[in-house]
């Protein structure tokens, strides 16, 4: 096994900013922008159809989606509005494409 590579202090205030950003994107935001299913919705999340229709739900059945989720639906927007933008080696690390997909 590999030794782990030690952290500058670039890397940690990389860390830094990171933990502090606010990346989020709320499902009806995201309906909004978008013209998906909340079966798409419940894809991208790794959500059931069930938990994202009780996003959309008002009274004491609503539910609310997680901080993973809102971060899932602001990184799907952001690739949504600029993959053609992101150089190819960077997009083949961050999303691993099929071929029929490209």
């Amino acid at each position: 096994m590999k030794k782990p590579q030690t952290l500058t202090d670039r890397e940690r205030n990389l860390i830094a900013a990171y933990s502090q950003c606010q990346l989020g994107m709320t499902p009806k935001q995201f309906y909004g922008k978008w013209a998906v299913s909340y079966e798409e919705i419940a894809f991208i999340c790794s959500r059931s159809n069930s938990t994202v229709r009780g996003w959309f739900k008002k009274g004491k059945n609503r539910r609310f989606p997680t901080p993973v989720d809102l971060r899932h639906l602001a990184v799907m927007d952001f690739l949504l509005e600029h993959f053609e933008e992101i150089p190819e080696a960077l997009a083949t690390l961050l999303c691993r494409l099929s071929e029929d997909n490209n």
